[in-house]
């Protein structure tokens, strides 16, 4: 059964090999050469009864050299006008599609061509608006995002793939040690041998949990839901939910909310990154000591939120990596009282995120650490 092909498969079929723009130029040119032919064919057929109409009104008779001679004028006159204007207006209407039509090409052109790129792993391409339209700009837009993201997870890949071969080495080692002293019979699974094996465990599960979390949040895969709120209320909700660890722990806990300015953040985040910050707080803060979570303006467009803490203080060398992943400074952030030192990373990811900023300070060991968390006032 014979199907009736379109335009489009038609030209398809004679030009297996052109490019886009060759088609749509093809296109548009059949499109304008078939308005004239109609145009002229409308014209032909509907002026002479007209004319020959008014010639009658005007008492002139159709068969009279009179008659005659004002058809063979009329008719040149139309001709020659008609075919005039039909033969610049095709002629204008042809310049204007193959200027459309090499702007379109580029565009294409520009795209495909980046997208082979980013295909062939050169994910720092980027597009430039051609000018063309709102739809041209979209996806321009869409295909820079696509490259962005595609380049940050081949980053966060890269890492995380070195990471897990630095962090998983020494639990690794340690259960290798020990199954193998086991099959040895030089030690027996005893209650000391069992907690090291758990510990090992429990920190191989632990770097696994971590990783996921901080892939996700450097990637922005953590949903943001920015509603806004106050910097009192943001600090007031973070140290109730740790206050009464810290009573347990013999932690002072004080809040000082100088200046409560509104911020538009997701308070479920921030209130994370605060929660991490007291917790990192108290981990390195012995009884008697005190930690003060201070809200206050920092300047015209900013708002700082600061946990300042008496415990043991970090040394001038390891302020510059904190916020590194896995990082641990020797005394404040050792493997066995800390984390496994993503929690500062994610941190810093979710207020980043927020288009704000965080920092660490120190006098030294021994004299406590200050953390800022520095966020854009709503509005300004």
């Amino acid at each position: 059964m014979n199907h009736q092909s379109s335009p489009r498969e038609s030209l398809r079929r004679i030009f297996p090999g052109s490019s886009f723009g060759t088609r749509l130029f093809l296109a548009l040119t059949v499109v304008v050469v078939g308005c004239a032919v109609s145009a002229w064919l409308v014209a032909s057929s509907l002026a002479p009864g007209i004319f020959h109409d008014h010639l009658g009104r005007a008492g002139i008779d159709h068969n009279s050299s009179q008659a005659a001679h004002v058809e063979q004028a009329f008719t040149r006159s139309i001709v020659l006008a008609w075919g005039l204007a039909v033969a610049l207006a095709v002629l204008l209407a042809l310049v204007v599609s193959w200027y459309l039509t090499r702007r379109v090409q580029r565009s294409i052109t520009a795209v495909t061509t980046s997208a082979a790129r980013i295909a062939g792993g050169h994910y720092d391409t980027r597009l430039t608006s051609p000018g063309l339209g709102r739809e041209f700009d979209e996806l321009v837009v869409t295909v820079n995002e696509l490259a962005r993201r595609l380049d940050a997870t081949e980053t966060t890949r890269r890492r995380m793939l070195a990471d897990l071969g630095h962090e998983m080495r020494t639990p690794i080692a340690t259960l290798d040690s020990y199954l193998e002293a086991l099959d040895d019979g030089v030690r027996t699974f005893d209650g000391e041998t069992r907690q090291v094996l758990h510990a090992a465990t429990q920190r191989l599960s632990r770097l696994a949990q971590d990783i996921t979390a901080v892939s996700r949040a450097e990637e922005h895969l953590t949903r943001i839901r920015p509603v806004p709120t106050t910097t009192g209320a943001l600090v007031d909700t973070a140290a109730d939910a740790v206050r009464e660890r810290y009573e347990s722990a013999g932690v002072a806990l004080q809040t000082r909310i100088e200046d409560s300015e509104i911020v538009t953040v997701d308070p479920d985040r921030i209130g994370q990154v605060l929660g991490n910050l007291l917790d990192n707080a108290l981990r390195h803060t012995p009884a008697g000591g005190a930690v003060t979570v201070t809200s206050r303006r920092a300047d015209e467009d900013r708002v700082q939120i600061t946990v300042a803490d008496t415990g043991e203080g970090i040394a001038p060398d390891h302020l510059d990596h904190l916020f590194d992943r896995f990082y641990r400074a020797d005394t404040a952030r050792d493997r066995e009282s800390g984390g496994s030192g993503i929690g500062l990373t994610i941190a810093r990811a979710l207020v980043e995120a927020h288009h704000g900023r965080i920092r660490a300070h120190s006098e030294g060991p021994g004299r406590g650490a200050v953390f800022t968390l520095e966020l854009p006032i709503a509005g300004l």
